[in-house]
């Protein structure tokens, strides 16, 4: 059974930064692409940034490039995620996905496992 288990959210003040952690158990991590996904109240599940399974390959969305990283550690089977300059607009529950595939891409149809997820609050 492939279980996602994100860590790292939490309270934080405007331009303050988190790191999320998400660590991966009962698949081959180092053929897994991985990506995170948000979903703020109200709003539909969006895609925050992905990993192909090598790491040779990351995307992110608009509102985030330049401010976070996302890397993977394929000998520790997790996935992290760097924010910086946090802003109000980016509260919401964040999500740690797989695919099984090399190469994950910004749909959430494309990956096959889930996380609980992490609340992020940043606060004004």
């Amino acid at each position: 059974q492939v279980q996602l288990v994100e860590s790292g959210g939490g309270l934080v003040q405007a331009g303050g930064s988190l790191r999320l952690s998400c660590a991966v158990s009962g698949r081959s991590f180092s053929s897994t692409a991985m990506g995170w996904f948000r979903q703020a109240p109200g709003k539909e599940r969006e895609f925050v940034a992905d990993i192909s399974s090598s790491g040779g390959v990351r995307g992110y969305t608009d509102s985030v490039k330049g401010r976070s990283t996302i890397t993977r550690d394929n000998a520790k089977n997790t996935v992290d995620l760097q924010m910086n300059s946090l802003k109000p607009e980016d509260t919401a529950v964040y999500y740690c996905a797989a695919a099984s595939r090399p190469f994950g891409g910004s749909s959430p149809e494309r990956y096959d496992y889930w996380g609980q997820g992490t609340q992020v609050t940043v606060s004004s």
